[in-house]
């Protein structure tokens, strides 16, 4: 639903979560989807280039981006900007292979997200570079995303077994990503150097429309998708994506398309898409999806400079220093009332909702029902039919949802009763 007035957009995905975009008048913008990172994003203007900050909420951590903003194929797109760059040699360090493969443990057996994706995630058990070392970080961090989003929305119930459907990530698959990865470390590192010659960086150049013109001359991609995705096949079916599904892009669409072709590699089953299915994906999806793989990219270069030599890593370049990005410095600050401008935009899209509902009512005549909620239903469904309740209850397993004079009664996350 996309509501004008209120500069508006409400998506509700076929995994039941809902997305909700604003824009406001001095061009803020907030993205809200429950028990996923969400973000409130300031524009500003550096050497004749858009960039945006983003100060991200996740489960009480805050922390914040930066991407530039650029024009391409009719569409505003943004890429992501690093606030900070290493050495040229730390990215050597990162793309070349390691003098001596490592063997690491990550510590995951007790993870619920480890075991709930056991049949679709194994970890590499021999390093020989930090490029597969990032691909299992990476894909981690995404798996978890996803499982704390599905428990946020009462879907989980602990149980391991895959879908109808399922298809693992195989070792030739996870190479194709750890490929991908020292692709992006390359380009890091070209940018680095010219972060450091006070030069400026092409955002086309660093994001959809260089992966573009890579492949259009015969050089595929992989994407990894980093937030839940609802897309058409080639059958003109729809289906769904979620956190750590592998696509790759083989050919390059038309010189005016504003979605491209990818052929999916691996799927957790169910209502996803299937392993070789062909899928429709809007550009700008996939330059956050690039976005998204840059960012845990990042993260991990951190956490291998902060735990070199410990656990079996080797020892980074001396050299591994870090510059600071030149348009970092002249920033907004971040956002101090993030969570709470996240939780207006929440409030807004219920309203949003009920003002068509009424809408719809006026013109045909027809009453404003309220949608049957029945037993066995998700928090997530529930949430997605009638928004957020006026208050909540919780009490051990159970959880009570009060919506102006109906309550509804979960147990473990599902309805069990409703007055």
């Amino acid at each position: 639903m996309h509501n004008v007035r209120q500069g508006t957009d409400i998506h509700q995905g076929l995994n039941g979560g809902r997305c909700i975009t604003q824009v406001r008048p001095d061009h803020t913008r907030t993205f809200y989807q429950k028990g996923r990172p969400s973000f409130v994003e300031h524009p500003f203007h550096y050497r004749d280039h858009d960039f945006e900050r983003r100060t991200y909420e996740y489960h009480g951590h805050r922390y914040d981006h930066f991407y530039c903003g650029y024009h391409y194929h009719g569409m505003d797109m943004d890429v992501y900007a690093p606030s900070d760059y290493y050495a040229p040699a730390y990215y050597g360090w990162a793309y070349n292979p390691w003098v001596v493969p490592v063997h690491y443990g990550w510590g995951w057996r007790d993870r619920p997200w480890y075991h709930h994706f056991g049949y679709f995630f194994s970890p590499y058990t021999v390093y020989p570079s930090a490029a597969f070392w990032l691909t299992d970080y990476m894909l981690s961090n995404d798996l978890e995303a996803s499982y704390t989003a599905q428990v946020d929305g009462g879907e989980v119930n602990g149980d391991p077994t895959a879908a109808g459907g399922a298809t693992p990530l195989t070792p030739e698959i996870k190479q194709q990503i750890a490929d991908e990865v020292r692709n992006q470390l390359a380009l890091e590192n070209q940018q680095a150097q010219m972060n450091a010659q006070q030069q400026g960086v092409d955002p086309g150049s660093a994001g959809i429309a260089r992966t573009l013109s890579e492949v259009a001359s015969g050089r595929p991609h992989v994407f990894v998708v980093g937030n839940a995705l609802d897309v058409v096949d080639s059958s003109g079916m729809e289906c769904a994506l979620s956190d750590g599904d592998p696509l790759i892009m083989r050919y390059a669409p038309a010189a005016d398309a504003t979605a491209a072709d990818l052929e999916v590699l691996a799927s957790k089953g169910g209502q996803e898409c299937p392993r070789a299915d062909t899928v429709s994906v809007n550009l700008d999806d996939l330059q956050e999806m690039q976005n998204r793989m840059r960012e845990s990219i990042d993260q991990g270069l951190q956490q291998l400079h902060a735990n070199q030599g410990q656990g079996g890593l080797p020892i980074a370049p001396v050299s591994a220093q870090i510059q600071p990005a030149v348009y970092a410095s002249v920033a907004p600050p971040p956002d101090p009332n993030a969570a709470v401008e996240l939780q207006q935009t929440a409030q807004l899209a219920d309203a949003a909702q009920s003002e068509v509902a009424q809408q719809v009512s006026q013109e045909t005549g027809a009453p404003v029902t309220t949608p049957t909620i029945v037993a066995g239903q998700t928090i997530g469904e529930v949430e997605g039919i009638l928004g957020q309740p006026s208050s909540k209850a919780l009490l051990g397993p159970k959880v009570v949802y009060n919506y102006n004079g109906m309550k509804v009664t979960f147990i473990n996350g599902r309805v069990a009763n409703v007055d």
